[in-house]
C-alpha cells in the first residue's frame, strides 16, 4: 500500500492557508505567508510548486492577479467555475474584489490547526 511521504512542517501551515481560502476568493503568495507567520512569496511558492497538486493551487497567485504561468487554461476554468471576480480582459484577477482577508474567527481557527504543527521548524523540504 503506498503511503504518501509527510510533508515539512512549514508546508503543512501553508495547506492549513490555502485549504481555509473560499471558493471564488484568492491571496497572493505574500498575504499567505504573512499569515502562516514566516517565510515570504518565494517560500509559499516553492511549497506550492513542489506539493500542492493536491490543494487548490488556483486560489494562491501573484499580487498582480496574474494567472500562473503554464495553467493559465486551467485556472482561468476553475476562477470561472467558481466565480471569481476577473479584470475586464478576463487575463488577471481583480485583487479588489477577489482578495480574501481572514477574519478573527477564521484566523483563530488557522492558528488552532495550524498549533499540532510543529511550528518550531520552517523548511520547505530538505534542500529548500
Amino acid at each position: 500500500m503506498y503511503k504518501p511521504p509527510e510533508l515539512p512542517p512549514y508546508v503543512e501551515r501553508v495547506f492549513d492557508v490555502v485549504d481555509a481560502i473560499p471558493p471564488g476568493r484568492v491571496m497572493a503568495y505574500g498575504e499567505v505567508a504573512a499569515v502562516v507567520g514566516s517565510g515570504g512569496p518565494r517560500q509559499v511558492g516553492t511549497a506550492m510548486a513542489r506539493y500542492g497538486g493536491a490543494v487548490t493551487w488556483w486560489r494562491v497567485v501573484r499580487s498582480d492577479g496574474g494567472f500562473l504561468p503554464g495553467h493559465e487554461r486551467e485556472a482561468a476554468a476553475r476562477y470561472r467555475q467558481e466565480g471569481t471576480p476577473l479584470k475586464p480582459d478576463g487575463a488577471r484577477i481583480d485583487m479588489a474584489r477577489a482578495r480574501w482577508v481572514p477574519g478573527p474567527e477564521d484566523l483563530a481557527a488557522l492558528e488552532l490547526s495550524m498549533a499540532s504543527d510543529d511550528a518550531g521548524r520552517d523548511e520547505v523540504g530538505e534542500d529548500g
